[in-house]
């Protein structure tokens, strides 16, 4: 009989459905201090992906502007002074682009060659414009583009056309092509060239600016041209851009390696890098105080409800409740309203981030550790806040709960 009576007073063991059914029946009878209480979190953790966010769109925004710059361009060319003048070998382009880390690699060579805007005027007159030969692939070397017209292409390249720099066509007068006109010539050398598009300024190449371009094949049959490079145009993966100069004049030059000069990366790397560290450290320190203060907030709404809710602690003790069980019921209900809050909150931050770099035409950019963050952070800071009162609760005696009723 004794043994009867011990199990029948056994505690009941609680499902988990039935303990987040308890955690969440004070969010449940307590809509509007339930939403103020997720509104505390949200703040928190909405803060915390804004501050993350806009500082990331706005980073986002200067890394395409540095990188504009040339962050991952590098330039080759012989080194000034020799005598004789060093020439790069013709095949050395194509040795570059087998570099791995190389994404384009393209060339212009000066053929020293005139050009004059027509026939009449000084044959010695160049107006300080440079002929280059140009390979096809130089516009994306250099980030280049045209402003009318059209590039070169693999039939145009082979016949007397030419892409005018911004400058030049300006010298030539030549400042655009009007639509539906006979397209303009220039003369070069004894030969008329016609001209089928004219660049805008090329902030990384300024000496293209000045220079009248040609197709490779054109100026060997043309210009007389030998084929030798005069400066070789690179891009590579901007992480590689030291290790791709280092071994630049080996592979261009194998035989004379110290007669090419390669010019270091852009100072606008190392600002790029800097712009990273800085805007890292300041992630971190504004996430972790927006995540203390909706921690400290979760945790003051517990206290709270703990205090106001004894007597239906001790109601739940005297009726056989244990200790546990209340632990889990307040622990419960504290995640709930976090995580609740956690969602609301990233919500609010993603929106407020998308309208905000709308507004200054930035990126959109939330960064995914941020968003996980809003969730998986909230339930955190629920469990963490939620500890103290649910252990506070658990420890109320039936008789002293009841006892402030």
């Amino acid at each position: 009989m004794s043994g009867v009576v011990s199990r029948a007073a056994r505690p009941v063991r609680l499902a988990p459905l039935d303990v987040l059914g308890l955690g969440v029946l004070g969010v449940r009878t307590r809509p509007l201090r339930a939403v103020l209480s997720a509104l505390g979190i949200s703040i928190g953790i909405a803060t915390m992906i804004v501050v993350t966010g806009i500082p990331a769109s706005s980073q986002a925004a200067l890394q395409r502007q540095l990188a504009a710059l040339g962050t991952n361009v590098l330039q080759a060319m012989p080194a000034p002074d020799q005598n004789p003048p060093e020439l790069l070998p013709p095949e050395s382009v194509g040795m570059v682009q087998r570099i791995g880390p190389v994404t384009v690699a393209s060339a212009v060579a000066n053929t020293h060659a005139i050009v004059r805007r027509n026939d009449r005027t000084d044959p010695a007159d160049g107006s300080g414009l440079t002929v280059l030969a140009s390979r096809l692939d130089l516009l994306r070397a250099i980030n280049g583009r045209i402003s009318a017209g059209h590039w070169l292409t693999p039939v145009t390249a082979t016949f007397p056309a030419v892409v005018l720099g911004s400058v030049a066509a300006v010298r030539l007068g030549y400042a655009s092509l009007p639509a539906g006109d006979p397209a303009p010539q220039v003369m070069i050398g004894t030969r008329w060239f016609t001209v089928t598009g004219i660049l805008a300024t090329t902030p990384l190449s300024p000496d293209i600016d000045r220079s009248v371009l040609i197709g490779w094949d054109a100026a060997r049959t043309q210009l007389r041209f030998d084929g030798h490079p005069t400066v070789i145009y690179i891009q590579c993966a901007e992480s590689q851009v030291e290790a791709v100069r280092d071994v630049l004049p080996a592979t261009i030059d194998p035989e004379r390696p110290g007669q090419v000069l390669v010019t270091r990366p852009s100072d606008a790397l190392a600002a790029k890098r800097a712009t990273e560290s800085s805007f890292s450290a300041l992630f971190l320190g504004l996430a972790g105080v927006a995540l203390l203060v909706g921690g400290i907030g979760v945790a003051n709404i517990m206290v709270i409800s703990v205090l106001e809710r004894r007597a239906e602690i001790g109601l739940r003790r005297a009726l056989g409740a244990t200790r546990g069980q209340i632990r889990g019921q307040f622990l419960t209900e504290s995640v709930a309203l976090a995580a609740g809050g956690g969602v609301a909150g990233t919500g609010f931050g993603v929106l407020a981030i998308a309208g905000y770099a709308a507004y200054h035409h930035w990126p959109i950019v939330v960064p995914l550790p941020a968003a996980l963050a809003g969730v998986g952070g909230a339930v955190v800071v629920g469990i963490v806040a939620g500890v103290y009162p649910a252990v506070r609760a658990s420890r109320l005696t039936p008789t002293a709960a009841l006892a402030t009723v």
